[in-house]
Formats: C-alpha cells, structure tokens, sequence
C-alpha cells in the first residue's frame, strides 16, 4: 500500500495530455453529431428535435463521473475489486438471458436489462433505465484477465480457453455476435502479450474460424449478412442489402469535402440505426472525405497513445490493462468503420465515444480512464 500511494504522490502530473484530448474533442464531437443526425428521427418518434441530444449529454455526463473515477483512483487498489466485478458480470450476462419483464426482446434479442420494466411517468424524457451487461462485462474482464495473466504462475491455455468459451457462449445466445467477436480477439491479445506461447495464439486460429463460420451459416440472418457483403451491391435494393446501400450511398454523397453540416438527405429516415450504429455515414455524408480522415486521426491518436502506455507500463499488469483498453477501443473501432465501408459484413457494433448510446459510452470511458491512470504512473509518456 506504501508504494501505491508513493506512485500516486510522484506521479499525478504525468497525464498524456495528447491522449486526454482526443477523447475530450471525440466525445464533443459525439454529440453534436448525434444530434445532428437525430434531429428528423427524433422529431418523428418523440415530437421533439433535442430528445437524444438531451439523453446523449446526461449519459457523457455520467460518463465523465467514471471516467474521473478510474483515473484518480491508482489500477492497483482497483485489482482487489476484479475479481466480484467479473463474477458480478457473468451473473448479469445469465440474467440477461432469462425471460423476464426486465430482460425484454428487442429487435429478436435479449442483450438489455431494465431496472423499471415500465416508463417512469414522472420522467418521460429518460423512459425505462436499463443496461448492456455486455458493455460492463468488457471493462470487468480487461481488468480481471489482466490480474490473473499477471500473475507469475501460469495461466492453463485449456483453462482459459473453456472460460472465454463459456463467456463467448452466454453472449451469443442474446445473440450477439459483434460484442463476441471484440471479446474473443480482446482476449487473446491479452493472452499472447502476457507471455503465453504464440502457437496456443496460431493453433486457435482455425477453431476461431471455424466456430465463426458455423455461427454465421447456422443464423439466417447471419447468413443473409454474408451473401449480401460478398455478392456486393448486386442483391435486392430494398432488402438484404438496403442498409448497406443506404450507407454507401450517404458516403459516396459526400464526396471530398462534404455537403456541409446539418446537410444530409440520408439522414431523413433513409440510414436504420442512424445514432447509433451507422452515425459514420452521416459523418461522411456532411464532412466528406477530408472530414472522416480527421476523425479516423483522432481514433489513430488514440489508439497508438494507448499502445505506448501499453509499452511503458510500470509492472506487467498496467501493461496488460492498457493492452486490453487500447485493443478494445481498437477492435470495436475497425469493426465499426470496416462494415461501414464495407470492408467486412456489417455488425450492430456502435463507434466508440460517437455513437448514442448510454452503456457503451459509460463503460468505455471508464475504460479509457483506466488507461490514462496506467499512463500518469509511467516514467516518461
């Protein structure tokens, strides 16, 4: 304990102020466009322009809380609480599954659980207050697999294998496959960094896709994802392939710089997901070209400051917590803007810290929190 508080002492002033403002200037830029893009949507569904602005600042606003908390409170002392943290995830990934007024279908699948199953009456505008226990299992298990990776005596590959299999398992009943396939890969970074034998990392590599396959072709609308990605823009216009084309159509409108803020037509209810998954696309849409490589620089900022910290660490489970935070970030990031551009079949996986969305915004900072509070504790960032 005497040394963590020395740490802290010595160490408070040396915050990566590049990294810190990156995340600042995304996540002002994350609500602007979510309100740019929701305002039609918004009005239709809610009679009222403002109504995901409005939720989207409380949520960054409670994002902001946890994120305070994870960089002042010193990793180490975080550690003892890995451990029930990840449990207390795993129970909330079973929950989930049950069929409960707390655990409703929504759009064919069970991934949220609500604390008040109807409306509050005296709180129209927030509604029912819910959760993703996928979104708080990320954080839990970056922390604890890091803990446990970093400890000297060996982690059992079989082991570890039967546990991310049990956890990947939980999740795909919901079904998600996106938020599984960032926490398969997450995993393994993490594993493969700790020390572990690159052949265990190689030899899962066929039963990874094996698995991945088997999922997709045992999903019809897995499926149907696969043949519309790999037939191209050839299939039905208003069918499987409608979201896709619709995205394209928003970026390709674009153009190089853009048809100007506020100016997207594909917006008017022609993008689903339009705050959420697919905000990309209105991106492009209204700031071009030049508009999106700023703001892939941005998450490229990120992601290469976290991979330094990664690299400076002051013992080997910062390393691993940044190791995990800044593979996290990365992954859902490319697996993101990659279906957006159709470099990979789309996947209902939000942009990190643009996307609406309370769960994964809250959960995220406070990850990139983590991350910040391993940075301060280097010698030199």
């Amino acid at each position: 304990m005497r040394k963590v508080k020395s740490r802290i002492k010595t160490n408070h002033k040396k915050t990566d102020t590049l990294l810190l403002a990156a995340i600042l200037i995304l996540l002002i830029f994350g609500i602007v466009m979510v309100y740019d893009a929701s305002v039609v949507y918004a009005h239709d569904l809610f009679g009222g322009k403002y109504y995901f602005l409005i939720l989207q600042s409380l949520w960054v606003l409670l994002a902001l809380i946890g994120f305070g908390f994870m960089y002042s409170t010193d990793y180490h002392v975080l550690l003892k609480y890995s451990t029930p943290l990840f449990v207390l995830s795993l129970l909330f990934l079973g929950f989930v599954l049950l069929p409960t007024i707390f655990t409703p279908i929504i759009y064919g699948a069970r991934r949220w659980i609500y604390l008040n199953p109807q409306p509050l009456p005296t709180i129209p505008l927030i509604g029912r207050l819910g959760f993703q226990p996928s979104e708080l299992f990320k954080l839990s298990f970056v922390v604890y697999f890091s803990f446990l990776l970093s400890k000297k005596e060996k982690f059992s590959p079989i082991a570890f294998l039967v546990l991310i299999l049990l956890v990947l398992g939980l999740i795909m009943l919901q079904p998600d496959l996106g938020t599984a396939l960032i926490i398969g890969f997450v995993a393994m970074v993490i594993y493969f960094v700790s020390g572990a034998n690159i052949l265990y990392f190689f030899s899962g590599i066929p039963f990874f896709v094996g698995s991945l396959l088997l999922l997709i072709l045992t999903s019809p609308y897995r499926k149907e994802r696969l043949l519309t990605y790999l037939g191209g823009n050839t299939g039905d216009s208003q069918g499987a392939s409608y979201h896709i084309n619709q995205i394209l159509i928003a970026l390709g409108s674009g153009g190089l710089f853009g048809l100007g803020f506020g100016q997207s037509r594909q917006k008017y209810q022609y993008i689903p997901e339009v705050v959420t998954d697919s905000i990309f696309a209105v991106i492009g849409e209204e700031l071009g070209f030049l508009g999106l490589t700023l703001l892939v620089l941005l998450f490229l900022v990120i992601i290469v400051r976290g991979f330094r910290i990664a690299k400076l660490a002051p013992d080997k489970v910062g390393k691993l917590i940044a190791t995990g935070v800044t593979s996290w970030f990365a992954i859902q990031t490319f697996v993101n803007l990659a279906g957006m551009v159709h470099l990979i079949p789309l996947t209902g996986v939000p942009l990190p810290l643009i996307s609406y969305g309370g769960s994964s915004l809250v959960f995220g900072l406070m990850g990139l929190g983590m991350l910040l509070n391993v940075g301060k504790q280097c010698q030199k960032i």
